[in-house]
């Protein structure tokens, strides 16, 4: 059985972060680990607080999963501070892993701040550089290209800005307001669209957690990058289509939509 280690945050209310990751990688029927990176109080209608995990119980995590179960593919999603990165930086490329997908989450769909200022530097510098494929939304690629997002053209100028500074794939997700919920795959200059259908769901709690899981999932399967985002953005239109409606807020995603 292949392994996916999600790096990230816990949503006590099981829509986002880890608890997303595990749904999304057991519904593709590969073995799921975790590696907390904080804990957070929130649930559709926001967050409410959040507990960094320590750099040094972090480290211990990494540590304890790599030395027993070696995953095919990590996935990166919610690191708050400066200190984690680079825990996390330093495991990754001891350990060699080239199947990274990292979900820079820089501010909840609620709007909550997620990754604190002073860390957007080494995130950049130490951990996207390691990444097989970055998957920024369109506010997270305006902040790590430095330019403003409106059309497709700058959609496509922030993806080639992003990965002309990490050397990696860059996967910017439409939607957030924009026209369509088509995405861009920038990789080695080469322009991949994937057109997506907008569904109409108010509920996305976790849609971006999800994508890049069901990504990750993907290339431990063995798939070649390409695939693994459009398979991973037909699972996300199936758990939108069946419409599960759940809180008071912008709600969860079905993620065993198919079993």
């Amino acid at each position: 059985m292949k392994t996916v280690l999600s790096i990230a945050g816990s949503d006590c209310s099981g829509g986002a972060g880890i608890q997303a990751d595990i749904k999304t990688i057991t519904a593709h029927k590969l073995y799921a680990m975790s590696a907390v990176t904080a804990l957070t109080a929130q649930n559709t209608t926001g967050v409410y607080g959040v507990m960094e995990t320590a750099p040094e119980f972090l480290a211990q995590q990494l540590d304890c999963i790599f030395d027993d179960i070696r995953p095919d593919a990590v996935k990166i999603g919610m690191v708050s501070g400066a200190g984690l990165i680079g825990v996390i930086a330093k495991k990754l490329e001891f350990e060699g892993v080239k199947d990274v997908v990292l979900d820079p989450v820089m501010i909840s769909t609620s709007g909550s701040r997620l990754l604190a200022e002073e860390a957007i530097e080494v995130l950049v510098e130490q951990l996207m550089p390691l990444a097989r494929v970055i998957t920024p939304n369109i506010p997270e690629a305006e902040v790590l290209s430095g330019r403003g997002i409106k059309t497709t053209e700058d959609m496509v100028w922030a993806a080639k800005i992003i990965s002309q500074k990490c050397q990696a794939a860059v996967l910017v997700k439409g939607g957030h307001g924009l026209w369509d919920a088509d995405d861009l795959l920038y990789e080695a200059g080469r322009k991949i669209w994937f057109r997506g259908e907008r569904i109409d769901n108010p509920n996305i709690h976790g849609t971006g957690c999800t994508l890049s899981a069901a990504i990750a999932s993907n290339l431990a399967m063995g798939y070649s990058l390409e695939v693994s985002v459009e398979y991973a953005k037909d699972y996300i239109s199936g758990a939108l289509k069946a419409n599960l409606d759940l809180g008071r807020g912008s709600g969860p995603l079905d993620h065993t939509f198919a079993l």
